[in-house]
């Protein structure tokens, strides 16, 4: 007995012959070089991950001589007073004239980077003051925001006239995971 009087499926099918097959011809389409140049770009782009997370957007315009000032919850008045009125060392300084936006941003994210890698806590960032561009106050419109999206970021204030005034701003960084343990080993 074969397997074909066991199968009523196979059964039904068992006197059926292939067909013999026709050329069959299969027309490749090439694809157009402007297909070819969007998967290109495509596939590069999915590859480049920026890590830099400081926006390139518009952003909303701050005055040239406007007094810039952020303070996360939880930062000491005291703190914030001392860091207003620049009596903190400065231990890292950048200054960012005759930047373009994009130019800034890429040496904003990496001053901030290796500060934090540093750990560094105050810093001092010259934008300008923007008074003579166009729109006025750019670069500190865009340190303004960019400030505000780095976690690491505590707290920053326009500063002295000595350090540049609305042209400068101090920037306040939080403690690294080092420094907070030290710390809290010596005021135990």
């Amino acid at each position: 007995m074969s397997q074909v009087d066991n199968n009523p499926f196979l059964e039904e099918f068992a006197d059926i012959e292939p067909l013999e097959q026709d050329k069959i011809t299969v027309r490749k389409t090439e694809p157009t070089n402007v297909a070819i140049e969007v998967k290109k770009a495509a596939a590069a782009y999915g590859k480049r991950q920026d890590p830099n997370y400081l926006t390139d957007a518009p952003v909303s315009p701050v005055e040239p001589l406007q007094v810039l000032e952020f303070k996360l919850d939880g930062v000491q008045t005291g703190v914030y007073k001392k860091l207003r009125q620049g009596k903190y060392t400065i231990e890292a300084h950048l200054d960012l004239h005759r930047h373009t936006v994009a130019e800034a941003r890429s040496v904003t994210y990496r001053f901030l980077q290796d500060a934090i890698r540093q750990g560094l806590r105050t810093l001092l960032i010259t934008h300008g003051k923007g008074e003579r561009s166009v729109p006025p106050a750019r670069i500190k419109s865009y340190v303004n925001h960019w400030l505000q999206q780095v976690p690491e970021v505590l707290a920053f204030h326009s500063a002295q006239k000595h350090h540049g005034g609305t042209g400068s701003v101090y920037v306040l960084l939080r403690k690294s995971k080092d420094e907070r343990i030290a710390n809290r080993e010596k005021f135990q």
